[in-house]
């Protein structure tokens, strides 16, 4: 069974299209754990609503939480706790999977052997409609690799429990706690596998398309100097590496 988790903070205008995407997978054995984290704009009330409804569907829980005190990474962590199954989805609430995103994705795991796979993604617009700006995934991805393209999205990830203990998948408390948990469980050997195909848009706001560019500049330098532990001239030559590729994707 897959565990799909998501975090959820005020995700009004994007709530209702992502139970329609989850519960539009073309396979049954899945759950899925929502963490709301104490929305203020509708958000809680909605999903309060919905579990109330004929539309409830069995496989979806809903976890609430109050004062969003837990973030994404905390939300993400609770969802670890409660998951039962194997195999761990991640997908953010304003994100869009295609209908057979966990059937292809887990067939590709069980014929690859994958411990922890990722996909291509396509950038959207605000209504989650594709842009035509595709990030194509290489077939692997080592940890040395990893450094200098953060090119792992959250929303294509799926790992086996199995073959990674489920604790290392626990996001820290830092900025950019996605990108250091792939580069945590990387670092231990892990070899991450890319299917390059996408399925899943990355949905993105006009506004925020020119915007805090400089601080993932800064979170990204903080995760080589604090979470790596790597020197100035290493960081500084990853560095240069993620700010050409993440140019590049955007162009």
């Amino acid at each position: 069974m897959i565990s799909v988790i998501t975090p959820v903070y005020n995700a009004i205008n994007f709530i209702d299209d992502t139970i329609k995407v989850v519960l539009g997978q073309d396979m049954e054995d899945f759950e899925w754990i929502m963490v709301e984290d104490g929305s203020n704009d509708g958000t809680r009330e909605r999903l309060k609503e919905y579990i109330g409804s004929e539309e409830y569907d069995r496989r979806v829980r809903i976890i609430f939480a109050d004062d969003n005190r837990f973030g994404a990474a905390g939300a993400r962590n609770i969802g670890l706790d409660e998951a039962r199954g194997r195999y761990i989805a991640y997908l953010d609430a304003d994100d869009v999977w295609s209908s057979d995103k966990l059937s292809v994705q887990l067939k590709y795991m069980e014929e690859t052997g994958a411990a922890f796979c990722f996909t291509s993604y396509e950038f959207g617009d605000e209504n989650a409609v594709g842009t035509g700006k595709i990030v194509r995934v290489p077939d692997r991805l080592n940890y040395r690799q990893a450094l200098s393209r953060t090119v792992i999205f959250t929303s294509t990830v799926m790992f086996d429990t199995e073959k990674i203990n489920k604790k290392k998948l626990y996001m820290p408390h830092i900025a950019s706690e996605d990108t250091a948990t792939w580069w945590n469980i990387l670092r231990e050997g892990y070899t991450a596998v890319g299917l390059d195909r996408v399925l899943t848009v990355y949905r993105r706001p006009g506004k925020s398309l020119s915007s805090n560019k400089l601080t993932a500049i800064k979170r990204i330098w903080r995760l080589y100097r604090d979470n790596e532990g790597l020197g100035i001239i290493k960081s500084m030559w990853f560095f240069g590496g993620w700010a050409v590729r993440a140019t590049l994707r955007r162009i």
